[in-house]
C-alpha cells in the first residue's frame, strides 16, 4: 500500500480530447502522478446523465479516452486508471448516500441550473441528472482522498461532497468519510481556433490525436490579432489568439523575438503561424507515437489492472460503510 497521500479525479468519455483538456486537466494530472497516490477514472456512468438515449457511443469512446491519457503522459505504473462502471461498489454507495442527501442540496447546484438552460435540446428532467452530484461524491469518497484537483467551476460540487460526507458521518456517529480539500487547477489559457472557448461542439478544437496533415490547414485559418489587416500593421501579442499557443508550446527563448516582430510588424501572422506549426508538430508527434503504441489490447490490460486495484479499495470502504450503518447482513 502506498504511503503517498491520495487524490481522485475522472473524465467523461464523450469523444477525443483536445489541447484545452490537456492544458486544463491532463498536464496537471501528469505532475500529480509523481507526488500522489492517484486514482483516475473513466466516468462512463456520468456520461449517461446526458447521453442516456444513445449509450452505445459511450462504449466506443472509452478506449479512446484511455489512449489519449496514455499518449499525453499518464503512466499506468504510476497511477491507477480504471473504469467507473466496472467497480460496482460505486452504485451501492451512490444508493446509500442518495438516501440521506436532501433534495434542496441538488436543486441549488449551479451546474444543474446552467446545463438545464444550455442543453435545451435534451430532456434532462431525470433523476439521474438531478442526482449526478451524489454519484460524483460517491466517486470521491469511496477512495478517501486528501484532496481533489478541480477547476473553479467544480468547487460547488466538491463542497456538496463535503456536506454529504458530514451528513453521513453525523447520522451514523462516525468519522469514516473524509472531507477532501480542493486542489485548485488553473484554467486552460487556450481559446479555440476562432477565438471562442475551445469546444468540440464549436468545431474549433485541436485534438490530441489529430494527424498533422489535417491540422495544418486549420492552423493557417486560425484567428489572430484583428487589428493586423496588413503585414506592416503593428500588432499586440496580448490580444492575439495565437500567442498563448506559443507561450505553451514554443521554445521560451523565441518569445521575445515573436513579441518584437508582432509589435514592430517585422513578422507577419503567416510567419507566426509557420513557427507555431513547427512547435505543435514537435509537441504532438511524441503523443501520436505513444497513442499508436497503445493498442486496444493494451487499453484492456490497463483497465483490468486498474479496475482490480480500485475494487480492492472500494470493497474495503463498503465493508466499513455497511458496518457503521449496521447494514452488514
Amino acid at each position: 500500500m502506498s504511503d503517498k497521500k491520495r487524490i481522485v479525479s475522472g473524465m467523461r468519455p464523450t469523444g477525443p480530447l483536445h489541447l484545452g483538456h490537456y492544458y486544463g486537466v491532463i498536464a496537471n494530472w501528469i505532475k500529480l502522478q509523481e507526488e500522489y497516490d492517484c486514482y483516475f477514472f473513466v466516468a462512463d456512468w456520468h456520461a449517461l446523465t446526458s447521453e442516456y438515449a444513445n449509450p452505445t457511443k459511450i462504449k466506443d469512446f472509452v478506449p479512446g479516452l484511455v489512449k489519449d491519457w496514455v499518449a499525453a503522459g499518464l503512466d499506468p505504473e504510476k497511477c491507477v486508471i480504471f473504469q467507473q462502471s466496472m467497480v460496482k461498489e460505486h452504485a451501492e454507495l451512490h444508493l446509500l448516500l442518495s438516501m440521506t442527501t436532501p433534495l434542496g442540496w441538488l436543486e441549488r447546484c449551479p451546474t444543474y441550473k446552467e446545463q438545464k438552460t444550455e442543453l435545451v435540446q435534451k430532456e434532462l428532467n431525470t433523476y439521474g441528472f438531478l442526482g449526478y452530484p451524489v454519484l460524483m461524491a460517491t466517486d470521491i469518497l469511496m477512495y478517501k482522498p486528501c484532496a481533489v484537483p478541480v477547476g473553479k467551476d467544480q468547487l460547488p460540487h466538491l463542497e456538496l461532497t463535503r456536506e454529504i460526507a458530514r451528513r453521513f458521518n453525523h447520522l451514523n456517529k462516525t468519522e469514516l468519510l473524509p472531507e477532501p480539500e480542493d486542489m485548485l487547477t488553473e484554467e486552460s489559457k487556450l481559446l479555440g481556433l476562432d477565438g471562442r472557448k475551445m469546444s468540440k461542439s464549436y468545431g474549433n478544437s485541436i485534438m490530441l490525436s489529430e494527424p498533422m496533415d489535417e491540422l495544418m490547414p486549420k492552423l493557417r485559418g486560425m484567428k489572430t490579432d484583428e487589428n493586423r489587416l496588413r503585414k506592416n500593421d503593428p500588432g499586440d501579442p496580448k490580444v492575439c489568439n495565437l500567442y498563448p499557443y506559443h507561450k505553451l508550446m514554443t521554445d521560451p527563448a523565441k518569445l521575445p523575438e515573436i513579441q518584437e516582430g508582432c509589435r514592430n510588424a517585422t513578422w507577419g501572422c503567416v510567419d507566426c503561424k509557420k513557427l507555431l506549426m513547427k512547435s505543435m508538430e514537435e509537441f504532438l508527434t511524441p503523443l501520436h507515437e505513444r497513442r499508436a503504441a497503445c493498442t486496444d489490447e493494451r487499453v484492456q490490460e490497463i483497465l483490468e489492472a486498474g479496475n482490480k486495484k480500485a475494487r480492492i479499495v472500494a470493497q474495503q470502504t463498503m465493508e466499513e460503510i455497511r458496518e457503521v450503518m449496521n447494514f452488514n447482513f
